[in-house]
């Protein structure tokens, strides 16, 4: 009788797991988004020799595209790519010049972010770090020369992703830098320097992919 336990044992065919039983992949750390986004910018500034002298700025609209790496569910770090032109404009005892000059803005920013993991789709997050701005294609424009120096800056940030899936969702979200590039101009032959408090809250919203 044993005998013939230990043959039906070893004549069993083993039981196929379950489909509902099937393993989840494991998700990758990255992730990407592309952003619609909005600069506004604090119209402050001023020319250091020229007493109630003035700046304002252009707002601008631009794409932008920011890569993300979690070190875990909770805690990520993300780098945000962008870049955009926007004109500066004289005011106060200097609004007579009009447009002083146009300048491209490229401000790479990496922030360390905390996200919020207990909302199931609905994932806020906050988040601060550091941007590096640069400024290239400098034109004067009622200035003879203009050349705004790069500039290190803060960054704070809140926001949240919407999971609509596995792989994609979207995303909303608002940082605040805080930059003041000194700048050199030159008016009638005559050379000044100065500060522009453009500290721009930017403004973006557009979709998340995970890999």
């Amino acid at each position: 009788m044993a005998g013939l336990q230990l043959a039906a044992a070893s004549d069993a065919q083993p039981v196929p797991p379950c489909k509902d039983e099937a393993p989840i992949a494991a998700s990758s750390p990255w992730q990407i988004r592309l952003r619609a986004l909005r600069v506004i910018t604090n119209d402050k500034g001023s020319v250091g020799a020229i007493p109630g002298s003035g700046l304002s700025y252009s707002d601008t609209v631009t794409p932008e595209l920011d890569i993300s790496y979690y070190f875990t569910d909770n805690l990520a770090a993300e780098l945000i790519l962008g870049t955009t032109r926007a004109n500066i404009y004289g005011a106060g005892t200097i609004s007579g010049l009009g447009k002083i000059g146009k300048v491209g803005v490229l401000p790479p920013t990496l922030t360390l972010q905390y996200h919020f993991t207990d909302f199931g789709a609905f994932r806020p997050y906050v988040g601060a770090g550091v941007t590096y701005t640069m400024f290239y294609n400098q034109d004067a424009g009622s200035a003879d020369a203009l050349d705004v120096k790069n500039t290190f800056g803060r960054a704070l940030q809140v926001g949240f992703d919407y999971r609509l899936d596995q792989h994609w969702g979207v995303n909303f979200d608002v940082k605040k830098l805080f930059l003041e590039p000194k700048f050199d101009v030159a008016v009638g032959g005559t050379n000044f320097t100065g500060k522009a408090k453009l500290d721009p809250w930017l403004i973006g919203t557009g979709v998340t992919y995970s890999f």
